[in-house]
C-alpha cells in the first residue's frame, strides 16, 4: 500500500474525511472544518491589517467570463462545466429509460448552461473589478475564498477535485504587486513555522496542457513568475504545494482592461492558500487527533 492510499485510509478511518465513492470528492468532519476555520483566522491575523476588500463568489462562474479568460487554451484537462436537462416530456421519458436500462449514457442530451465550475478563486474577480473603472494609484487589494474545481481524480488526499482556495489578489504597478508577493512569501514561511510545519519554497509552473504548454511552463519558471510553498504530506520526495505566490505581470490587466488612474495597464499578483492541503499537512505532521497536537500549535490556532 502506497503512502497516499495509506494516509487516505487513515483519514477515512478517523472520520476526518468521508468517502463518497469518487476519487478526490470527500466529505469533511467537524474537526477537519474546525482546523480550516482556525487557520483562516491565522491568515486574517497576518493579512487583516492590509485593508483588503473581502469578496466571496460561489463555486460556479459566468461561462462567458470563463471563455474570455483563456482557461481552456491552457488547462482544458482541468475544466468542469455545468450541464442540465433541457428537453420535453418525451425526452424525459427517454432519459429515464436510459437510466433504467443502464446501457446508454443518460447525460448525452444534457445541454451546457451559462455556468462553469470556478477553477480558481480569483477568476470571477477580474471582470468584477473591470466594471468598476480605473484602479487607484495606490493599488487595490482583495480577499477571496471559494470552492474550486479541477478535474484530476487521484487517491492522493491532497489532490482533490473540489477544494477551497483562499486568496489575496493585489492590483497596481509592477513594483507594488511584486513587493506584495514578496511580503506574503515571507509571511507564509512565518505562518507555517508558527503551526509547526517544515516548509520549502521553490520556483514552479502551472500544469499547462500539451506541447505548447511545455514552453509556457518553461517561460513561467525562467521568469520566476510562480513560487510554491511545499510541505511533505504523502511524499517526502515530492512535497505538496500548499501555498502559491504568483506574479501575472500585465496578463490579466490586458485581458480584462484593468487600468490605473494614469492609464497604464495594471499588473496583478496573488497569494493562494490551499485550505484542505494545509489542514492535511497539519494532521499528517501532528497526528489525526487535534487534542494531541503540540500545545504551541494549538495556542497559535485556537488561542
Amino acid at each position: 500500500m502506497d503512502m497516499q492510499t495509506s494516509f487516505l485510509d487513515r483519514l477515512f478511518d478517523a472520520g476526518l474525511l468521508i468517502d463518497t465513492g469518487v476519487e478526490g470528492l470527500y466529505g469533511r468532519s467537524g474537526q477537519f472544518e474546525d482546523v480550516i476555520t482556525a487557520f483562516e483566522r491565522l491568515i486574517d491575523r497576518f493579512g487583516g491589517a492590509d485593508g483588503a476588500e473581502a469578496m466571496r463568489f460561489p463555486p460556479g462562474m459566468n461561462r462567458a467570463f470563463f471563455e474570455k479568460s483563456g482557461y481552456m487554451k491552457s488547462f482544458p484537462q482541468l475544466a468542469g462545466t455545468v450541464h442540465s436537462f433541457c428537453g420535453n416530456e418525451l425526452d424525459h421519458m427517454s432519459l429515464l429509460q436510459c437510466m433504467e436500462v443502464g446501457e446508454e449514457d443518460w447525460t448525452k442530451d444534457q445541454k451546457a448552461t451559462d455556468i462553469v465550475l470556478t477553477p480558481a478563486a480569483c477568476y470571477p474577480l477580474y471582470p468584477t473589478v473591470a466594471r468598476r473603472g480605473r484602479i487607484p494609484a495606490k493599488g487595490a487589494l482583495y480577499d477571496l475564498q471559494s470552492y474550486c474545481f479541477r478535474h484530476e481524480p487521484s487517491q492522493d488526499p491532497a489532490r482533490q477535485q473540489l477544494f477551497r482556495m483562499r486568496e489575496y489578489v493585489c492590483m497596481g504597478t509592477e513594483t507594488h504587486v511584486t513587493e506584495f508577493r514578496q511580503t506574503w512569501m515571507d509571511r507564509g514561511v512565518q505562518m507555517m513555522k508558527e503551526v509547526g510545519l517544515e516548509v520549502t519554497i521553490d520556483v514552479a509552473n502551472d500544469p499547462f496542457f500539451g506541447r505548447a504548454g511545455k514552453m509556457l511552463a518553461n517561460n513561467q519558471r525562467d521568469q520566476n513568475l510562480k513560487f510554491e510553498l511545499l510541505i511533505p504530506i504523502t511524499s517526502v520526495a515530492r512535497p505538496t504545494a500548499c501555498m502559491s505566490f504568483n506574479y501575472h505581470q500585465d496578463a490579466f490587466g490586458s485581458k480584462w482592461g484593468l487600468t490605473m488612474e494614469d492609464g497604464n495597464v495594471a499588473h496583478t499578483a496573488c497569494v493562494g492558500f490551499g485550505l484542505e492541503r494545509i489542514a492535511l499537512a497539519l494532521f499528517h505532521t501532528h497526528g489525526l487527533d487535534v487534542a494531541d497536537w503540540p500545545e504551541n500549535v494549538r495556542k497559535t490556532l485556537w488561542g
